[in-house]
């Protein structure tokens, strides 16, 4: 049973997404990977057998309104706990009213959204109740439980990944709503296929934003009798059109992250951070551009400057601490480091050369010399024989070969000249020079 505020709003005075949330299963759209016919989800949740649980997903994909159908389904108290507003005070007395009622036979589920907003010392006021059975702990976080939880509180539930929706369910959850009494089913409502998918694209995911940009454009839709008509003008003004002109998993996403990564690669800050404006103005996910950034740091300037990478991974962590708009500096920052960098593929066409030879040659021997032999049979076969420790060595090298015996003088790393990267040609042309000069030993010694 949910506990219910004296002051709670009638049905029709709640925006369309509270009216639409699911109260069952069956009405549930989306996550089939744990809810489908014998998923793990729904046989808990069917069998009664429900425990403390994390559900780690983006906004609006569903955390509350399946601790709500557990609740529900089980008949069990459902208390609705918010790590924002609540304290080590509240965790307290809304623990002591779960004790309570689980002496009388009654069981509580606690829901606690954005869970990962609650310090070690909140999240370690859960921890005995949860261990005594006094209340099923749900927790909903939109960031890795791994690492914004605390080991002790995780151990104890089990994670469930969600999915963000697609944008095929975000339109069924759109039609629902313009046909179901909760919604818009006592009226005439007259929009078009191509409209609803352009909501459900703009929506990225998230079904709460989907319904009420729904809501807006109905609201504010053309009377034509007793019909409401919403045309593309007036869903243009209920969204940015600079959004609608930005589909985040459509080619425009890829024309402009192509064209950001192609200004870097040809040293042009200007048209860098253009597009790298372009996106975020745009809605686009820092934390994807700053995944992007990194790779680049890699694939096309790589040893040439591998403060780059550095710079990369620091921009990405600002943009997990701090989100839209104070991470955009950061991107800018890395952004324009990158566009002034030395440039170098050698790391890249070094991997993907290996990679060649690696799914071709899928059999090829590792060496008998630099074989582990943690058994006396591994010994007694000759792992490990004739392996130098390099570091016991005057040049710090050990005459031995590494690779598989049909690759022996295979080059895949080729490093150029620019920046730092001249030095690692240097030094590895030193200890090629060496190997060639002490080469053949280790082949007469094997004979």
């Amino acid at each position: 049973m949910e506990q219910q505020s004296m002051f709670a709003q009638p049905l029709l005075a709640q925006p369309l997404a509270s009216r639409m949330r699911p109260r069952t299963l069956e009405e549930f759209v989306g996550q089939e990977h744990l809810l489908g016919p014998g998923k793990v989800l729904r046989t808990i949740i069917e069998s009664d057998a429900a425990s403390s649980m994390i559900f780690w997903g983006p906004p609006g994909v569903g955390k509350t309104t399946l601790a709500r159908i557990i609740a529900n389904r089980t008949k069990s108290n459902f208390i609705d706990f918010s790590a924002v507003t609540s304290g080590i005070k509240e965790i307290r007395a809304v623990m002591e009213q779960a004790q309570s009622a689980r002496a009388f036979g009654e069981r509580t589920i606690l829901f606690v959204d954005e869970i990962h907003r609650f310090n070690k010392a909140q999240q370690d006021a859960f921890l005995p109740y949860v261990e005594k059975g006094s209340i099923i702990l749900i927790g909903a976080t939109t960031e890795n439980p791994s690492f914004e939880i605390n080991a002790a509180l995780l151990s104890r539930c089990k994670v469930f990944v969600l999915h963000a929706l697609q944008a095929d369910e975000l339109c069924a959850l759109m039609r629902r709503a313009l046909s179901d009494e909760r919604g818009f089913g006592g009226q005439r409502v007259e929009i078009a296929d191509e409209l609803l998918h352009m909501i459900a694209n703009f929506s990225n995911g998230d079904a709460r934003s989907a319904l009420s940009t729904l809501e807006m454009a109905v609201l504010n839709g053309r009377r034509d009798g007793e019909k409401t008509v919403v045309e593309h003008a007036l869903l243009e003004q209920c969204m940015s059109k600079k959004s609608l002109l930005y589909d985040k998993n459509g080619e425009e996403h890829y024309n402009l992250i192509s064209a950001l990564h192609k200004s870097m690669r040809n040293s042009d800050p200007d048209a860098a951070v253009y597009w790298l404006a372009r996106m975020l103005e745009a809605g686009e996910d820092p934390l994807y551009i700053a995944r992007r950034l990194i790779r680049f740091a890699s694939e096309d300037v790589g040893l040439a400057d591998p403060r780059a990478m550095e710079q990369c991974v620091a921009a990405y962590q600002a943009c997990h601490f701090l989100g839209m708009p104070e991470c955009n500096l950061s991107l800018t920052q890395a952004v324009v480091y990158l566009s002034l960098s030395p440039r170098s593929n050698a790391v890249y066409r070094a991997y993907e050369s290996a990679k060649k030879d690696a799914v071709t040659m899928l059999d090829e021997p590792v060496p008998l010399v630099i074989r582990n032999a943690p058994t006396r049979l591994m010994q007694q076969l000759d792992y490990g024989k004739g392996y130098v420790y390099a570091h016991d060595t005057e040049d710090k090298i050990a005459d031995m070969e590494c690779l598989p015996p049909s690759l022996r003088g295979r080059r895949y790393y080729l490093p150029g000249e620019e920046g730092r990267e001249a030095r690692a040609k240097q030094r590895l042309d030193a200890i090629l020079a060496w190997r060639a000069a002490h080469g053949g030993k280790h082949e007469e010694e094997e004979k």
